[in-house]
């Protein structure tokens, strides 16, 4: 990857990357029967009464893990870092608009932008990363994404994002995707500390 990104803006998952949060996501597919379809794309195409009931069940355990979230070792002070190194921040998750904000103030974080899945763009289409760009006057050659996921990878190359970080522990599943893998956010601070440097 090259050693002199011209970063500007920084955008950010939430579930994973930001918080710790308690999901079984195979056991929540099964109860809703996705049939391995992506959940949010399920649930936008079912009719009613069904797609209600399928709602409420997606949003129960939703509320359940918010309430249990842990925030993720070493994000306030990465967070902080970032901002004193002049760069903005967004964040884009397919969690809703009230869960967002109550663990944003819960853990007193805050972002220059903030994109939840009521805006009717999620992961992995690419629209949400274009609405940040849009709004803070950003560039993909100018953004970075930090997530957790292979979403968060899909979603950033289809916005034609390359500086991909992703945190997670399971660095084999990741390997040779073309991403940065780090399982702390300490390991991630540090390589952006080079970077920007």
């Amino acid at each position: 990857m090259n050693e002199k990104l011209k970063i500007r803006g920084v955008i950010f998952d939430m579930d994973g990357t930001i918080v710790d949060v308690p999901y079984d996501w195979d056991q929540i597919k099964k109860e809703l029967n996705t049939g391995g379809e992506p959940i949010l794309n399920y649930l936008d195409g079912l009719k009613e009464p069904e797609k209600t009931k399928k709602w409420d069940v997606l949003e129960a355990h939703e509320k359940h893990a918010t309430q249990n979230a842990v925030l993720k070792q070493g994000i306030s002070s990465f967070l902080q870092f970032l901002k004193k190194r002049g760069l903005l921040t967004a964040l884009v998750t397919n969690n809703s608009k009230d869960n967002v904000f109550y663990l944003l103030h819960k853990f007193g974080l805050k972002f220059d932008h903030v994109v939840t899945r009521e805006s009717g763009l999620w992961k992995p289409s690419a629209e949400p990363f274009f609405e940040v760009f849009k709004t803070l006057s950003l560039h993909k050659e100018n953004c970075c994404v930090v997530g957790d996921s292979a979403f968060d990878v899909i979603a950033a190359r289809r916005a034609g994002i390359e500086s991909i970080f992703i945190i997670n522990e399971d660095i084999e599943k990741f390997k040779d995707n073309g991403v940065e893998v780090y399982v702390s956010v300490k390991k991630l601070k540090s390589r952006m500390k080079r970077l920007l440097s």
